[in-house]
């Protein structure tokens, strides 16, 4: 049996695509779920799309998702280069790109820009209008002679597959199924541009061939390029590898996920705050159901479970709130060590003060889905924000102003008297206070936490913000809370 060999072929033109991340990981999956090889190549041939650091990035993404290629750039498994420019600069393509020429396959081109332009034609591809151009196959028709002549002269040119304008062409996808093209769809696409590069069309079926890829899974935008694809397997006499097309990424409004989202690449998702992990599970289920209702996976139980034949045809939505909870559950899972690592940043951004930031971050470990929203959960520790007396009239709690007025005034001596502001030393005291009372817990608790923190929700309860922001703050908060709520019943 043939090992599988996948690869991971990625145009270093920006940051990663979330498509892009799905395409590698379960090209990933797909191999190592069969021990087989997980190859990265860069496909550079469209020099005026390479972005600068570009590389740099698809290495970090790689190395922070856990998908190690076995093969690569820096990986020699003995059938490199590994990036196309290389491999472009050893003559590689114009080799085979001659073959075709030679075979029938393929043809120059020596239409100029004017030319091309009168045989554009305007389709509507869903709300969006758009131009292709359809070659007519007019220099097909030209003599050998002709050819040199023009190749003599320096003329510029193109290669293309001359493709047949009859009949159906019908390939197969593990996906999708036997699918037919009529062969007057199939448009004679360039092999070699004008400036020798190969375009990333040829260029893929060459290096997969020779590569030995067994499996090529690419977005499901591939599909009808496919039949010009299997035509050039066949023209060289190659084995057609598998084909896995991956299902369209949508938006919420079901749109295809576009830059524009704030949420389409890697890096985009990691600087608002998700985990790797938890952004590698969720795409995971971007077009692909386990067998079990389970939708918390590690990398490594994907790589058991992932069965590809279980992936779906219909496009898959990006839930942005699906993948906010999914990140919650794992941050809760957090061991506290590395969790405290991540949320340092996020809460040194908002508390400038000397407070013990580790009791901060633990209690706002399990009220956050990401960890930019740390900051509305902990603002109010630095500073006492401006808040309006009618929090402390909550109806449930059975408080209003009056009597949060008397509980504050006859707390805060207690208050003034103890050293002890540990959570557990305020709750005994506070309790106590409470039972002597004879007041309901919310009655005593709600002024309390209100008055220490200014907000109506919090992470924790006001014994453990006393604990954190220490006694002279305290103080000072429930004393400006008393002034607070005197000047509103005295007006």
């Amino acid at each position: 049996m043939t090992k599988i060999r996948t690869r991971f072929a990625p145009s270093p033109t920006g940051r990663m695509h979330v498509g892009n991340l799905r395409t590698a990981l379960y090209a990933y999956l797909i191999a190592k779920h069969e021990q087989g090889d997980f190859i990265l190549r860069i496909e550079d041939t469209d020099q005026e799309r390479f972005y600068e650091g570009a590389l740099d990035i698809i290495y970090r993404t790689l190395e922070k998702t856990g998908l190690v290629h076995d093969e690569g750039p820096d990986k020699d498994g003995g059938v490199g280069p590994y990036v196309q420019s290389e491999r472009q600069a050893q003559g590689l393509y114009l080799k085979y790109v001659k073959q075709l020429i030679d075979k029938g396959e393929a043809y120059y081109c020596f239409c100029d820009k004017e030319r091309l332009e009168t045989l554009k034609s305007s389709f509507t591809d869903g709300e969006e209008s758009k131009e292709i151009i359809v070659y007519d196959k007019h220099c097909l028709s030209l003599s050998k002679e002709e050819v040199e002549a023009k190749l003599a002269k320096g003329m510029p040119y193109v290669v293309r597959q001359n493709n047949p304008t009859e009949g159906s062409t019908t390939f197969h996808d593990e996906i999708y199924g036997d699918i037919s093209v009529d062969n007057s769809e199939l448009d004679d696409m360039i092999l070699m541009k004008s400036d020798g590069y190969p375009t990333y069309n040829f260029a893929n079926v060459v290096d997969d061939h020779l590569m030995g890829i067994t499996h090529i899974v690419r977005g499901n935008e591939y599909i009808s390029s496919t039949p010009k694809y299997n035509r050039l397997y066949d023209a060289f006499g190659w084995d057609v590898p598998k084909y896995v097309h991956c299902p369209l990424i949508t938006d919420e409004n079901h749109k295809k996920l576009a830059k524009r989202s704030g949420h389409a690449s890697f890096e985009d998702l990691l600087d608002q705050g998700f985990v790797t992990e938890a952004i590698i599970n969720y795409v995971s289920l971007l077009g692909w159901s386990p067998e079990s209702d389970e939708e918390i996976f590690s990398l490594e139980q994907l790589v058991i479970e992932f069965d590809y034949t279980r992936m779906s045809k219909s496009p898959s939505v990006f839930d942005i709130p699906k993948l906010k909870w999914m990140n919650g559950e794992y941050i809760k899972a957090m061991d506290n060590d590395r969790y405290y690592e991540f949320a340092l940043p996020y809460i040194k951004k908002v508390v400038k003060k000397d407070l013990d930031l580790k009791k901060i971050a633990d209690l706002v470990k399990t009220r956050i889905e990401i960890f930019t929203e740390i900051a509305e959960h902990i603002d109010f520790f630095d500073e006492l924000p401006e808040y309006n007396t009618a929090m402390y009239t909550h109806k449930k709690m059975k408080t209003n102003s009056e009597n949060s007025l008397e509980i504050l005034k006859e707390m805060l001596p207690i208050l003034e008297k103890t050293d002890d502001y540990s959570v557990d030393g305020l709750h005994d005291m506070i309790m106590e206070f409470i039972a002597n009372k004879e007041i309901k817990n919310g009655q005593g608790l709600w002024p309390l936490r209100t008055a220490v923190s200014g907000k109506q929700s919090t992470p924790g309860g006001a014994f453990e913000i006393m604990d954190i922001i220490g006694k002279e703050e305290s103080l000072s908060r429930i004393r400006k809370a008393i002034n607070l709520l005197e000047g509103e019943l005295t007006e």
